[in-house]
């Protein structure tokens, strides 16, 4: 029988542990960057039956890319994002697509969502330069009292526009702050919004009413551009909007002119439409409305994507095995890929392994 071939376009594992793991099961591994700009995959590559990786850096594993790999059964992701491959494209191939929503990413993502707004709100970094300036206190580093208080203060209300895994979470965070919660997500059950502490409300509305605006929505065709001019026009000039899901989800340039223009006060992005993101004076101009991070809001020491190499080698060895692989993002592929792989499998494990 052939090996099956599984090619790590991005590898994670630095121990080489679960490379290991899949060759003992009878895997040929081959590790080979597919998603530099430019690569081009070799003979050996396209024979694979798996990949198996982390974002893809390439763009997207479009039709093109794929038709690549005519063997091709499975797309392991060690991330939680998928939005880097055609769904489409891979379901009309009968290719199974997987992620790893472990909670080191999601809880990730969100604990670094509630650090960008407190650190922006709380001027952090003004402070921090005025006193290293040789400066004192001054009316412009007061910060924003965030919960309600005794006194009559109402707080601010904080948008949620996704009520998933990142965005229940950051609302969960928020409780103890005292702020008023409102949120918009059209595929999630009152009963969550219930747990979350949070109002649901229409996009246009919440836009209107939120003093933050926090993006925590999956990226795909009825999400990108979700923000554009039109949208920023809606919210409050004294408001921030965050970003740290997907940066298609915003229009950058439209975001760059508004907050240039005094009709947004300030803006916190961990992702952009190009990473890395070009060098544009723009961005220089606009100073401390703009808080900018390299798309690691995630990143933590004992590392993001550790726990999810368990999983991502996991349903490798399933689909080879010819089961339906856990973690399916594109579960309306399962009866084609039944028909095409499930009464075929490519590996049988030795007792051993």
């Amino acid at each position: 029988m052939r090996q099956p071939r599984v090619v790590i376009y991005r590898p994670v594992d630095e121990s080489g542990a679960t490379h290991d793991r899949m060759r003992a099961a009878g895997c040929e591994v081959i590790v080979e960057s597919l998603d530099l700009p430019g690569a081009v995959p070799s003979a050996i590559a396209c024979d694979a039956d798996v990949l198996l990786g982390a974002t893809f850096r390439g763009g997207i594993m479009d039709a093109e890319f794929l038709a690549q790999f005519p063997r091709l059964r499975l797309i392991s992701k060690y991330t939680i994002g998928f939005d880097d491959v055609d769904l489409d494209v891979a379901t009309q191939r009968g290719i199974a697509v997987t992620h790893c929503p472990t909670e080191a990413n999601w809880g990730g993502v969100a604990e670094g969502t509630m650090a960008i707004m407190l650190a922006a709100l709380k001027r952090v970094r003004e402070r921090d330069r005025q006193v290293k300036a040789g400066g004192w206190r001054t009316a412009q580093l007061q910060g924003v009292y965030l919960g309600a208080r005794q006194d009559g203060y109402k707080g601010i209300t904080v948008g949620i526009i996704g009520l998933g895994r990142v965005g229940s979470r950051f609302a969960e965070l928020l409780k103890p702050w005292g702020v008023r919660v409102i949120a918009n997500d059209p595929y999630v059950s009152r009963e969550k919004f219930l747990r979350a502490g949070a109002e649901s409300m229409g996009l246009a509305e919440l836009l209107s009413q939120a003093d933050v605006v926090s993006l925590h929505c999956d990226l795909n065709a009825e999400t990108r551009g979700l923000i554009g001019s039109h949208e920023l026009q809606k919210m409050k000039r004294s408001a921030m909007l965050i970003n740290t899901a997907r940066g298609a989800l915003v229009d950058f340039d439209a975001l760059l002119t508004t907050l240039k223009n005094g009709r947004l006060a300030q803006a916190a992005l961990d992702v952009f439409p190009v990473e890395p993101l070009p060098m544009d004076s723009r961005i220089d101009e606009l100073g401390d409305k703009l808080v900018l991070s390299p798309h690691m809001v995630a990143a933590n020491q004992g590392g993001t994507l550790n726990a999810a190499i368990p999983w991502a080698t996991e349903v490798v060895i399933q689909a080879l095995q010819g089961q339906f692989p856990a973690r399916v993002v594109n579960p309306e592929v399962q009866q084609r890929w039944c028909r095409l792989f499930g009464d075929k499998p490519a590996l049988v494990i030795p007792a051993s392994a």
